[in-house]
């Protein structure tokens, strides 16, 4: 059967790879990619080696890592007085952060929680039972079962109480915090408590107060308690065994004292 015009014509265009018109509108974003992907091999191998040869220099991790123990000295306090001490919650050690006696807080990670930069005084609340601290409000509770006491709840915008012996009478207060990094060190106020980082024997104190009044730093009892656990060291026990007695010869008695060495743990 005979071909069409058609046809025919097909066949031709087939059998040359396509006419002229076909060629002049080859699409050139064809040879532009094939130019970017080798540019862009060309870089990546560069880069490669830079790398190779100038190793990047990683941190060695913020401190304080899991198993590390630091102490800390709190003060609560509110309309200028010192609230009571924190109930000891020794028994949730497994949180990492607790209170011991005095207002001392023993900072012990064990997790990433409450380790490097998330070893903040917002944490350590976080993990008491009760303890509700932020830019606007201080809840303390009236033990380490966490049972709220509506006496120490403060909200910014409360007034302190008036009557015999208020210091602030009436007057508006808010909550702030205050810490020292050492002593004999200036105070640091912010409202924030998760910006304040705990460092090996922090002074900080969470207050309630006026905006014109500085808190007070710990107490006094509450310095002291937090060095006695910070320098606390296992004394080393000597025990004397009886002498041994050895005898080198005829009517000859030598006697040798034995005495035995425990090191402190720790």
């Amino acid at each position: 059967m005979a071909k069409s015009a058609t046809g025919r014509w097909v066949s031709r265009v087939g059998a040359s790879g396509g006419g002229k018109a076909y060629k002049k509108t080859r699409p050139g974003n064809f040879y532009g990619a094939l130019a970017v992907i080798v540019v862009l091999g060309l870089v990546a191998t560069v880069f490669a080696r830079y790398e190779y040869q100038h190793p990047a220099k990683h941190p060695a991790g913020a401190q304080p890592k899991i198993g590390t123990t630091w102490y800390a000295a709190l003060s609560i306090q509110a309309c200028g007085k010192n609230l009571p001490y924190l109930a000891t919650d020794v028994a949730l050690k497994a949180e990492g952060m607790y209170a011991l006696t005095a207002n001392v807080l023993k900072i012990s990670p064990v997790s990433a929680a409450d380790s490097g930069n998330n070893a903040t005084l917002s944490q350590f609340a976080a993990e008491y039972p009760g303890l509700i601290i932020s830019s606007t409000q201080m809840n303390v509770p009236k033990n380490d079962q966490g049972t709220a006491n509506p006496k120490t709840s403060y909200t910014n915008g409360q007034s302190c109480p008036t009557g015999k012996g208020a210091l602030y009478p009436g007057q508006t207060a808010k909550v702030s915090y205050v810490y020292w990094t050492s002593f004999g060190a200036k105070p640091k106020i912010t409202t924030n408590p998760a910006s304040i980082k705990f460092a090996p024997e922090l002074r900080v104190t969470m207050a309630f107060d006026p905006a014109n009044v500085v808190p007070k730093p710990p107490t006094t009892g509450t310095d002291k308690a937090m060095v006695a656990y910070s320098t606390a060291v296992t004394p080393t026990t000597t025990v004397t065994t009886p002498p041994a007695t050895t005898t080198t010869g005829p009517g000859t008695t030598t006697t040798k004292p034995s005495t035995t060495t425990t090191k402190p743990k720790g």
